[in-house]
């Protein structure tokens, strides 16, 4: 907690009269002595030692840059990192996001999206990896689930002390996840949520995880706001689609149409080719079914493919058509009648009526 009494300290420094020099500006925004003013004037209700003790009776801790759980990773903010966060849970946080995934979307969530969520949490956490969500309705809590189902590792990234159970209805979820997982805010405990610090909130998300999947997303969306953080960090961001009759997954085709950089994604193998390492989570190309005739000798298949669909014909007008001698024409009638694919007739040879794998 060495980096946590050096926050503390710097209260004090606040307290004080040394307000840095502001220099010259055009305005007041990001001007260090208005920031200061600002901070100095809500520090009566500041009571970091109040704060922290009663972080330690919720079996919570407070982890600064530069303590070793601190996911360097949020270093990419610049000026935007979190000063600190408050963690609940034994795992480690810095480890558990080394290999981590978002998964984010609607709150009002389709049976599709709720199903596509749940099976790419249960999924990833099979493949070892960490799904990072905020914990809301609808998507939030199906990837969660899924997860857990799995017994897997899942942190929830909160727009409120860790200790306020928003939505209420979720108190089951979370004591889970607090169980098996991390809880995670850069709001001290107690703090209620509030629009601004969700959209807060979804920058720490994009960037503690290597990419970010959305599931499901309205044409105004959190989610979105989620994925345009992963963007400009550089991360990867992926996108399911959905029916186009869907309104849930209007955003997610917006972001497919207009983003250069949004890359859509069905499954979790898709998932690990764009955020796993290379060479060890490429996805496999993707093939329709293999059938019987995809196994034949290319010369065998010319020939199969020389015979009319409707009748027959002689060998000679076979080989013709196949563009093959008359005695490959014969071996290969011969091969293609033992497997079952043609048959002897009136005018030569025809297809079977209904040929194996066909």
């Amino acid at each position: 907690m060495i980096a946590a009494e050096g926050a503390i300290g710097a209260l004090d420094v606040i307290r004080s009269d040394a307000v840095p020099d502001s220099g010259p500006t055009d305005s007041g925004k990001g001007d260090p002595g208005r920031r200061f003013a600002a901070w100095r004037a809500r520090l009566p209700d500041a009571e970091p030692e109040r704060l922290l003790a009663e972080c330690d009776a919720l079996g919570g801790r407070l982890v600064c840059p530069g303590d070793a759980e601190w996911p360097s990773q949020l270093d990419d903010l610049g000026d935007r990192r979190p000063y600190a966060l408050w963690v609940r849970g034994d795992q480690d946080l810095r480890f558990s996001c080394l290999r981590s995934v978002a998964i984010v979307g609607s709150r009002s969530a389709t049976s599709y999206g709720v199903n596509v969520a749940a099976e790419m949490g249960a999924e990833l956490a099979d493949r070892k990896w960490t799904v990072v969500s905020g914990g809301a309705f609808g998507i939030d809590a199906a990837a969660h689930r899924g997860v857990l189902a799995a017994d897997g590792l899942t942190v929830a990234v909160f727009a409120c002390g860790f200790d306020v159970t928003y939505p209420s209805s979720h108190d089951g979820l979370f004591t889970e996840i607090a169980r098996s997982g991390l809880l995670v805010s850069e709001f001290p405990p107690g703090t209620p949520p509030n629009r601004s610090r969700f959209l807060v909130r979804n920058r720490t998300i994009a960037a503690l995880t290597r990419g970010t999947v959305v599931v499901e997303a309205a044409r105004r969306s959190g989610a979105i706001s989620t994925a345009r953080h992963a963007r400009d960090l550089r991360r990867a961001v992926m996108v399911v689609p959905g029916p186009v009759t869907s309104v849930a997954s209007v955003g997610c085709h917006v972001m497919l149409r207009e983003w250069g950089e949004a890359v859509c994604v069905t499954d979790t193998a898709e998932i690990l080719d764009l955020v796993g390492l290379v060479g060890d989570d490429l996805a496999p190309e993707k093939r329709g079914p293999v059938l019987d005739r995809d196994r034949l000798a290319p010369v065998t298949r010319d020939v199969l493919e020389a015979i009319p669909a409707r009748g027959g014909a002689g060998t000679a007008r076979i080989a013709v058509t196949a563009g093959v001698d008359l005695d490959t024409a014969l071996a290969s009638l011969g091969a293609l009648s033992a497997g079952g694919f043609v048959e002897r007739c009136a005018k030569g040879w025809k297809l079977r009526r209904r040929p194996p794998g066909s």
